[in-house]
């Protein structure tokens, strides 16, 4: 634990990619097998389910440390995170306890099912026993909430760097549902199971935004336009007649869509393909807050299957009768595409379409009026790109319509967590609905370091209420926010939910005065 904690500790010290690397290298070449399965484990999101409430965690704590209710929440408030805030009140520990990463997650697996007077003796014991970086790291682990800022590149960047095998392979490997029990380090970053099951998925092509003009990618001719779908990406195995359905964030999600199941079972042969979860009604793809909608349920609806109907509009394959096509060029992947599904056509399964336009300026013209058909913009990728893991710059690019915008003034803040945990960085901002504010959105990014210090010293002058650790701010500081799409909710108060909302600027030449009005908003849903 100790060489684990050493490790989070280095990853939160820093924001330079390649010291990063070099502590995860670092502690994967002093750690043993089982420590560096789950260190990758834990590094991608299998952590075990929540042993402990952590309601528990902070009534065992006050009651060692007798703090008064009131000074533990000022205290949380102030360090934004409670793993951390359990760390640092309790006192310091009078033992010290080695043990391995393996025997601390073999122990807070088996205290799920004990009773709460041996969960209080175990968690007291291991408090007294280790200092505060390990102590913070135990809280996170066994109150549920460990993670951890590293993305998969970095992750994928350092295993390669240790073992040497090439990032496409382990990339590969480490994906989908493989379990603890069932794996060893070596064999799974070798990808010696690379498919030990029949739902094993590929890594996701994904691209970057266009950052240069269209004409410095060359030739119209050697692009493949496509729109750019605002739903949930998704990919659609099939192998010997079982059907899966995974979410780029690596989920099984197979049961939330029980009748692109059913589709895709009618389509001949096996295969595994890349696409878009849509609802489509009356031929007219619909706002993601109706998609929304349907995320996450045990159970779907009769009804809301009616009303809320998914497709999916494909538009790669990468497996075609258990053969690998990644390394085949785009344009031989999509002919392979279009007569596997035109072969067998479905009404729930579409091929997106190839936007044509023969110069780079006819291109333009139709991206501008891509949220006509509730797209995002042009995907514009290369004919002979394959179809790679992770990111390549140069051969997909997501050429979107510039964001959506409105004026909008904060009224409450929230501290931030980690390196940020003493400035307000989360801001709930307003609009006007006739004499009142109501909330339309919520942000974390846009700012500058400088921006952030300027802000939080007005929340720390202008606090008007404060509920736990959220401040109400008197509303005067007008911001523009940027946003991907607009539609209705029911869940908000506006009545409208705002997609990736972050700050663009700060108006410091608007007052609350000049801020947008509800019902002029809703006039941007389409």
């Amino acid at each position: 634990m100790k060489d684990f904690a050493q490790l989070i500790n280095a990853l939160d010290s820093t924001n330079k990619t390649t010291a990063k690397v070099e502590a995860m290298v670092s502690y994967l070449h002093i750690a043993n097998a089982s420590d560096k399965l789950w260190f990758l484990a834990l590094f991608t999101g299998k952590r075990p389910k929540r042993p402990v409430n952590t309601n528990l965690l902070k009534q065992w704590a006050l009651e060692i440390t007798q703090l008064p209710q009131w000074l533990f929440i000022e205290s949380y408030s102030s360090v934004g995170d409670l793993g951390e805030t359990l760390s640092l009140i309790l006192p310091n520990a009078e033992n010290e306890i080695e043990k391995s990463l393996t025997q601390w997650m073999t122990e807070l697996i088996a205290l799920k099912d004990q009773t709460d007077e041996e969960k209080k003796k175990y968690v007291l014991e291991s408090w007294n026993g280790l200092n505060h970086v390990e102590r913070f790291i135990f809280n996170k682990l066994i109150g549920g909430s460990f993670r951890i800022g590293v993305s998969k590149k970095l992750l994928i960047n350092a295993l390669s760097k240790f073992s040497g095998v090439d990032g496409n392979i382990l990339m590969h490997s480490i994906m989908g549902k493989w379990k603890m029990e069932e794996e060893n380090f070596d064999d799974l970053i070798q990808g010696t199971n690379i498919n030990p099951d029949a739902s094993k998925p590929y890594p996701f092509c994904l691209a970057y935004p266009l950052e240069k003009e269209t004409h410095d990618l060359g030739d119209r001719k050697n692009w493949q336009a496509e729109f750019k779908w605002d739903g949930i990406r998704g990919q659609f195995i099939k192998r010997n007649d079982e059907i899966f359905i995974w979410s780029r964030g690596e989920e099984l999600v197979t049961e939330q869509f029980p009748e692109i199941v059913t589709a895709l079972k009618e389509v001949e042969g096996n295969f595994a393909i890349d696409g878009e979860i849509l609802v489509v009604r009356e031929d007219k793809v619909l706002n993601f807050n109706e998609l929304q909608k349907r995320l996450n349920r045990k159970t779907i609806p009769k009804k809301m299957l009616e009303e809320l109907p998914v497709h999916i509009f494909v538009y790669d394959i990468m497996e075609l009768e258990f053969e690998d096509l990644r390394e085949k060029p785009l344009s031989e992947r999509r002919l392979l595409l279009e007569n596997l599904i035109e072969s067998s056509p479905v009404e729930r399964i579409r091929i997106s379409e190839i936007v044509h336009a023969e110069t780079w300026e006819g291109l333009a013209e139709i991206r501008e009026s891509s949220r006509d058909n509730n797209s995002e913009g042009l995907m514009l990728k290369e004919l002979n790109s394959h179809y790679h893991a992770g990111r390549k710059k140069g051969d997909w690019w997501k050429w979107k319509v510039s964001p959506l915008t409105i004026d909008a003034v904060l009224i409450y803040a929230q501290k931030g967590s980690g390196r940020r945990s003493s400035y307000y960085t989360d801001y709930t901002f307003a609009i006007k609905n006739e004499d009142k504010l109501v909330t339309i959105a919520k942000a974390y990014s846009g700012l500058t370091d400088k921006e952030i210090m300027e802000v939080s010293k007005f929340v720390n002058k202008n606090a008007i209420e404060k509920f736990g650790p959220v401040r109400t701010v008197k509303p005067e500081l007008v911001f523009e926010i940027a946003f991907e799409g607009i539609g209705f909710s029911s869940r908000h108060k506006s009545g409208i939910a705002l997609r990736f909302p972050r700050i663009v600027r700060w108006r410091r030449d608007k007052t609350v005065d000049e801020i947008d009005e509800l019902e002029e908003v809703k006039k941007l849903i389409t």
